[in-house]
């Protein structure tokens, strides 16, 4: 069958009532896209970010009253906003089929691939990490997430303590274990994160090598090889003290999640503690590492 899209830009304040008016005229589904390229990140327990500028497409069977439909619309929704719609056929296809087709395996390195479940590993002998895309933050896609694969590719894993806080899906965890550390350690805020870590580590053969918690059952005492933590400037600047305390003498950081301008204020706060590695930039995003001074 094919079908209509009939797309409006709207904002962060209209973007509910945008939602219901095309519903209520109809639309078999609604989606919001982000309008101007605004990153979001990682979300706090509870919060659900929107970009600030967006747009709204509801989807339509291909027969329907455009008339009918725009004279619904204009008794919901200002004029500014109907005066941005746009309307287009879309072709029929099988959208989850071309959904999957967007993920394909990503290598990072030499030696780690990300699998989604509908692809075959195209190095049986590699380190493979069965991923799909998911609900909790982390999938390899992100270039933070990018930059913290690499680095870890480029370590000798072997034996070593892993602190990963802030753990998200638990990619940077699975890949620890995968390359030989003995126990890895995933934190998170929230539960969702640490149930997606923990069903991820189960089905990479993992979940034996990797416990999960709350940022409260890290003990005071613990001292890890190597700590990683992939999450926003501000938080990685109030954890420094927190963080390096958990790193060993000698033991290695990475820190992602640093946009350009921030990678001052964020190696500043390590430097207290580590020697700092010259940073390594993708995009806009750069990633820190150093070592504890001994």
């Amino acid at each position: 069958m094919p079908w209509l899209k009939f797309t409006l830009r709207t904002d962060n304040e209209h973007a509910e009532a945008v939602t219901a008016a095309l519903e209520a005229a109809g639309a078999q589904a609604v989606t919001l896209v982000d309008a101007e390229d605004q990153p979001l990140f990682e979300p706090g327990p509870g919060e659900t970010p929107m970009w600030a500028e967006l747009e709204a497409t509801g989807l339509f069977e291909a027969d329907i009253d455009t008339a009918a439909l725009r004279r619904q619309l204009a008794k919901q929704l200002p004029g500014a906003i109907l005066a941005t719609q746009r309307l287009e056929p879309l072709e029929d296809k099988d959208w989850s089929r071309v959904w999957m087709d967007d993920y394909r395996p990503m290598r990072f390195g030499e030696r780690i691939w990300i699998v989604p479940s509908w692809c075959e590993p195209p190095q049986a002998d590699a380190v493979n990490i069965l991923l799909d895309p998911g609900l909790a933050f982390g999938t390899g896609t992100h270039p933070t997430t990018a930059l913290c694969m690499a680095w870890l590719d480029a370590q000798a894993m072997q034996d070593k303590t892993v602190l990963d806080y802030g753990c998200g899906s638990g990619i940077l965890a699975i890949a620890a274990a995968k390359l030989g550390a003995k126990r890895v350690t995933a934190i998170d805020i929230d539960p969702q994160a640490l149930l997606a870590t923990r069903n991820n580590a189960e089905r990479n053969g993992v979940s034996e090598l990797i416990v999960t918690g709350l940022p409260d059952t890290l003990k005071a005492d613990e001292r890890f090889d190597v700590v990683l933590a992939n999450i926003l400037a501000g938080p990685l600047v109030e954890l420094a003290p927190r963080l390096c305390a958990a790193l060993r003498p000698g033991g290695l950081i990475a820190l992602s999640g640093i946009l350009q301008a921030q990678a001052a204020a964020v190696r500043a706060a390590y430097a207290v503690y580590c020697d700092m590695d010259e940073p390594v930039t993708e995009g806009d995003w750069i990633r820190l590492s150093g070592t504890r001074r001994l």
